[in-house]
């Protein structure tokens, strides 16, 4: 499994526009096949610095995700609402 985390600074004007549009990224992407998780999370003492936190399958489904047009009709309106982003980091579990 890959986990993606990719966080952002929404402009505070722009919050409930934002979360609007992530509601819907998150419905339609939970209900891809290869979703295992997808959830929006927002910083503990800072409600403008969000992260999006998702647990693929493989990296087919991710790629297949990023080809949605949920994926690529929504996401650009989401960076348009942001102060900044940073770079999005996928990870893979340790296993002991």
């Amino acid at each position: 499994m890959i986990k993606i985390v990719a966080c952002m600074k929404v402009k505070a004007e722009c919050l409930d526009t934002f979360k609007t549009l992530a509601k819907e990224l998150v419905e339609k992407s939970r209900a891809e096949d290869g979703n295992v998780s997808y959830s929006l999370n927002e910083l503990i003492g800072d409600p403008a610095t969000l992260s999006f936190i998702e647990i693929w399958k493989d990296q087919a489904a991710i790629d297949i995700h990023n080809a949605t047009e949920h994926f690529t009709g929504i996401l650009p309106k989401l960076g348009e609402l942001c102060e900044n982003t940073q770079p999005v980091n996928l990870f893979t579990e340790v296993e002991f």
